[in-house]
């Protein structure tokens, strides 16, 4: 009878760790899919994720919105960044203090191609906050006195500039940046799954329950700033973050030109190179959104050889040939996430 006891208990034992096992198949199996969007930063954002509890985490990301953007704004004259501008002493919150250590860093890198001080040069040639000036070589020589990412500098928690004319603006880098922050959030609260995206930059992590991987698209450059969006290149993103950078929808038209937003902030005219498009896959979005600005200003020969070289990124290129017909080029790890 004792032997039979035991038996029962020990099979009692396996019952328990069977409806265990099947109650955490039957959890997984359960994830639901929790969508949120809207326009936040002057665009759009859509996040996406699985989570078994069904949680709906709007009013946290809001508030993370607002703050970012009482750091970050540069329409906001009360911002942490407005301040600075005005040459108030602010202290530095780590936020800001990490956006300025990673932007210098991709600045030393890329030889100053990317420069979040290059926005009084984006005022003047007319795509920024004021109307453009009659932008002529005396014009640009006397803005590019007051730009350089070298004329900064952080003492304790206080930003130090040699010139007091010299302004920031982290447009450039700052949705990549949120994306990381809403994504780091949604990991704190246990979530293994996600896609955020924040004006057009992207964080994934993870699978879907039923194991494909997260689909993103990359932009068919157009004609014309008004014209329609569609997709030119499907992609499947896990565990990695991508961001795009293209001068086909902000531009204006000088003397018969059309000119590009991109600005190089070495000479400080508009950038002209056959890129129309680039699109940066790399481990943080701040990363990639940096990058693909960056590239952008260096142009297709440069900015291909900086990826191939470079172990941490993949690219995609999306540039006219010499009959002005669009062609793609990309980096060899990068045919990886191309959906069939």
């Amino acid at each position: 009878m004792r032997t039979q006891r035991i038996n029962v208990i020990i099979f009692s034992i396996y019952i328990i760790i069977l409806c265990t096992l099947l109650h955490s198949c039957n959890n997984a199996q359960e994830a639901q899919l929790v969508k949120y969007s809207g326009k936040v930063f002057g665009s759009t954002f859509s996040i996406s994720y699985y989570d078994t509890e069904n949680r709906n985490f709007q009013k946290e990301i809001d508030s993370l919105f607002g703050v970012f953007n009482q750091v970050f704004s540069t329409y906001d004259s009360t911002s942490m960044i407005s301040r600075i501008n005005q040459n108030q002493t602010v202290e530095l919150n780590d936020w800001f203090k990490e956006i300025v250590k990673v932007s210098d860093s991709i600045y030393q890198l890329t030889n100053g191609a990317f420069d979040p001080t290059v926005g009084p040069l984006v005022n003047a040639w007319g795509f920024g906050k004021t109307e453009a000036i009659n932008m002529n070589k005396n014009q640009v020589d006397s803005i590019l006195k007051f730009v350089g990412f070298n004329k900064i500098q952080i003492k304790g928690n206080t930003l130090i500039k040699t010139d007091d004319r010299l302004m920031l603006d982290f447009n450039a880098i700052a949705p990549g940046y949120c994306s990381d922050i809403v994504a780091s959030f949604l990991e704190s609260k246990g979530i293994t799954s996600y896609l955020v995206e924040i004006g057009g930059e992207i964080a994934s992590k993870g699978k879907k329950p039923d194991k494909s991987l997260w689909i993103v698209g990359i932009e068919k450059p157009t004609q014309d700033a008004n014209d329609s969006q569609s997709v030119m290149q499907a992609l499947n993103v896990s565990d990695k973050a991508l961001a795009t950078s293209g001068n086909y929808r902000k531009y204006i038209e000088k003397d018969g030109k059309r000119l590009s937003h991109e600005i190089d902030p070495q000479t400080g005219y508009p950038e002209e190179n056959n890129l129309l498009s680039v699109t940066v896959v790399t481990d943080k979005c701040i990363l990639a959104d940096a990058y693909a600005t960056a590239f952008m200003v260096m142009g297709l020969e440069k900015a291909f050889e900086y990826a191939e070289k470079d172990k941490t990124i993949e690219a995609f290129f999306i540039y006219t040939d010499a009959k002005n017909m669009v062609q793609t080029k990309y980096t060899k790890g990068f045919e990886t996430m191309i959906k069939d």
